[in-house]
This record gives structure tokens, C-alpha cells and sequence, in this order.
């Protein structure tokens, strides 16, 4: 019987390794830059854990049983929450900001379509303990190096940057309470997936017979793309009062964060689309996602403030904003653009071994040469020659490290440089002292 893999689940042969790993490395290497520690959590949690921050409605979506135990537990669907439950039980004894990153795989038991597996990789980005828009600045800029690290410019990608706290003063002004304003702010989460009818439909219980003129209202300002429009449309809802003195303080924010990014160098990648509202009701502040620039394909990334989620889920009150990159949508795109590396995965050295008499000598200096820290591979059995050497080509090994009988007599080794042909006897004694010049400058 031939087991198949699971639907939605990924196998990683050799080549297809290596290229989840370029992900990885490149993720790692921008996240060390900015100075964030990478950190760890379990995968699987208590399923409440999940329910406190989502609600009920997220259980359908989970890989979700009941443990030996008895405990309700889940595969890990996202890392927000088992972070901030990580930082509100260490809060009082970590020095803030708190800039963590975390590389790990999450579970959806979902439809699997493209760009959507019930199992995929993600980047996580978080800061904690800074409320103002520095910290923002900080974390996008991070996405739009995350991004440009593997080729990608200003042509292939935007980021969309929205705020709910300019729509919490918009619908506040509208005269909507804090609950109609939340069931707005979900249906807009959807409009661009959702016929306009429909979305009136929705409206209509919150809004009332005005639900059309109110969704004209809102079209009018997903439309905007530039902060002078912002600024006009969002000081001529309120002229004075407490809606108009808090929409003075938020533009004030925006102008920060904007300036911030165009000295970060990520002013260009920058698109402002409040039509963005990232739909988990945990969002607080500034949030963004990160689209290939043509608008085709799913979001390559998504983040923001949430400030109230550390409380929450039994910490302290702790500001905090992140966000989240999928390997899978990534890798589409970098398919896409032809920017998929091909990885030649070859060693350093390939030993060729004369026969049993040579074998003990080859395993000592491959001892030595991979305590060094270089790549050699050493034949299992005895074989001709001849094939040796076909198989050392094969492998795109860079040199070879001869053994026969005469050289073992002399207490040296043949070494091949296949690039250029060339052949040298290296004493065995001093080959730790001579492999270093080889590496670097090898034979000719």
C-alpha cells in the first residue's frame, strides 16, 4: 500500500528544502539586523487559549482534540497568541522595547487552495512596551526589507497601510457607538470580496435607510491614496470637540510614522488604503498588509497594533504591534518573478579511496576536515577508480582527496582541484594548516 501525504500538508525532498531554507535564512538574517531575538513556542496549546483571543467561531478552523489528559488542546492556527501569553508571564522581567521574531509552522484545517495550505510556515515580528508610531515605523520598514532581501522592488510589492483608530473617529462622528462601529468595521473587512447590494444589505440593520449614502461615504475614503486627501476629508468631519481635538492627535501620528518610513528608505512601498481593516477585532491602531504591487494573488504578509491582547490573555497592560509572513504566497511570487535561487548542494571535498588499506587514513583527515568546518563526502564501500571519480563529478564536488597505496607509503595525500585539473601531494601531517589556503585560493 502506498500512503499518500495529507491534503494540504507539504513534503520537503533535498532541492525543495533548500529553497524553504533561502526563506528562512533570509527572514533570519533581516530580523538579526534590525536586533530582534528569535524565540520559541509549543505547538500545540490549550484550544482556549485560541478561543479567548478569536472567539468560538475559530474552533471550526482548527486541528483540535481531546489529549489523554482530558484537555481541550489545538495545532498551533497562529503564534500571536502563545506570544503574548510568553510576554505577560515574564513582562516585569523583560527590558523593553521587546523585539522577538519567530520562525514556525501553523495549522488550519481550511480548504486548501493557492497560497492557502492546512499547513505553512510563518515570519513573526513583534514589538512590545512601545505605544508610540516608532515602533510601527520599525516593524513595517522591517517587512519591506524582509521583502526586498529576495529581489523584490517597489514594482512587485506595496504595502497598505490603513489605521482603526481614523476609522473609530469617522464612524464616531457618523454617530455610531462602539458595537455598530466594530460591525461596520467587519463589514468593510470584506468589501472588496463582497457585491456592493450585499454590503448595503448588511448595513442596512446597523445604518438604517441611509446605508446606501453611507456606503458612499465609506467608498470615498478606501478611495484615498495620498495623506493631503486623508488630512483634508478627516478635518472636515469634525471642527471642534473631543472627535475633532482626537483626529488632530491621530493625523499627527500618521505624519510621524509616514516620515519615519520615507527616511527608513520604505517611503516608495508605501500605499495608503484605508480599505485594509484586518478583520480580527483584536486590532487597535495602524494596520498594513503587504500585496504583490499588480493586486493579483493573496496578501504576502499582515500586521498591526494590538495593544489590549497581552491584558487579555491574563498579562499586563502592554502595547504591542506585529506582524505575520506565509512561506507560501512568498514562494508563489518569487516563482513567479523568476527569483527562486537554484541551490547546487555539493561538497567541499569528495575522498576517492585506492582500497581497505587507504580507508582508515581517508576517515581520519574527513574527521579533521569536517571538525573544520568544511563538507566532505567519504564512500561507504570500496569501489574502482573510476567510477569514484564519475560520481565526484556527479556531485560537483570542488576537490578531490586521492588515497592509493604509494600515497599512503608516503604519508601524503593527491588532492584534484576539479575546476582547473590540477593535482598536488599534500603531507597528511599538515593537511589542517593547508586546507584553508586551498579553500580560498585553490590549485593551479
Amino acid at each position: 500500500m502506498q500512503f499518500e501525504t495529507l491534503p494540504g500538508f507539504r513534503e520537503f525532498y533535498p532541492d525543495a528544502c533548500a529553497r524553504r531554507n533561502h526563506i528562512f535564512g533570509q527572514w533570519r538574517k533581516v530580523a538579526r539586523a534590525f536586533n530582534f531575538l528569535e524565540y520559541d513556542a509549543p505547538v500545540l496549546e490549550p484550544l482556549e487559549l485560541y478561543i479567548e483571543k478569536s472567539g468560538e467561531e475559530i474552533v471550526g478552523q482548527l486541528f483540535n482534540f481531546e489529549d489523554r489528559g482530558g484537555r481541550a488542546v489545538a495545532l498551533r492556527p497562529e503564534m500571536t497568541p502563545s506570544l503574548a501569553r510568553l510576554v505577560g508571564a515574564k513582562a516585569n522581567g523583560l527590558k523593553r522595547p521587546i523585539k522577538w521574531f519567530n520562525i514556525g509552522e501553523h495549522y488550519r484545517y481550511e480548504r486548501p487552495q493557492k497560497g492557502r495550505l492546512r499547513a505553512f510556515y510563518q515570519y513573526n515580528v513583534d514589538i512590545f512596551g512601545e505605544a508610540g508610531p516608532g515602533a510601527d515605523a520599525e516593524l513595517i520598514a522591517l517587512l519591506v526589507q524582509a521583502l526586498q532581501a529576495f529581489g523584490l522592488g517597489s514594482d512587485d510589492f506595496k504595502v497598505r497601510l490603513s489605521d482603526r483608530d481614523l476609522w473609530l473617529h469617522m464612524l464616531a462622528a457618523e454617530g455610531l457607538d462602539e458595537d455598530a462601529s466594530a460591525t461596520v468595521l467587519g463589514i468593510i473587512d470584506k468589501l472588496e470580496r463582497m457585491d456592493r447590494s450585499k454590503a448595503i444589505e448588511r448595513l442596512a440593520p446597523v445604518i438604517g435607510d441611509e446605508a446606501e449614502a453611507f456606503l458612499g461615504r465609506i467608498e470615498e475614503v478606501i478611495a484615498i491614496r495620498d495623506f493631503e486627501t486623508l488630512t483634508n476629508y478627516m478635518q472636515n468631519l469634525a471642527s471642534e470637540g473631543d472627535i475633532a481635538d482626537q483626529i488632530r492627535i491621530r493625523l499627527g501620528e500618521w505624519e510621524q510614522l509616514l516620515n519615519s518610513l520615507q527616511a527608513a528608505g520604505a517611503g516608495e512601498f508605501i500605499q495608503i488604503d484605508l480599505g485594509i481593516v484586518r478583520g480580527l477585532a483584536y486590532y487597535t491602531g495602524f494596520v498594513f498588509e503587504a500585496f504583490e504591487a499588480s493586486g493579483e494573488g493573496r496578501a504576502l504578509a499582515g500586521g498591526g497594533r494590538y495593544d489590549a491582547l497581552v491584558k487579555k490573555l491574563g498579562g499586563p497592560d502592554m502595547p504591542a504591534v506585529g506582524f505575520a509572513m506565509g512561506d507560501v504566497t512568498l514562494a508563489d511570487l518569487l516563482e513567479s518573478k523568476g527569483l527562486t535561487p537554484t541551490y547546487v548542494q555539493s561538497p567541499d571535498f569528495i575522498a576517492i579511496i585506492g582500497g581497505p588499506e587507504a580507508r582508515d587514513a581517508a576517515m581520519g583527515d574527513a574527521a579533521l576536515i569536517r571538525r573544520m568546518g568544511y563538507t566532505i563526502d567519504y564512500p561507504l564501500k570500496d569501489q574502482a577508480f573510476g567510477k569514484q571519480f564519475k560520481e565526484a563529478n556527479q556531485k560537483g564536488a570542488r576537490f578531490a582527496l586521492i588515497y592509493g597505496s604509494e600515497e599512503i607509503e608516503q604519508g601524503v595525500v593527491k588532492v584534484r582541484d576539479f575546476s582547473s585539473g590540477v593535482e598536488q601531494m599534500l603531507p597528511r601531517d599538515g593537511l589542517e594548516a593547508s586546507i584553508p589556503d586551498l579553500m580560498q585560493s585553490g590549485l593551479s
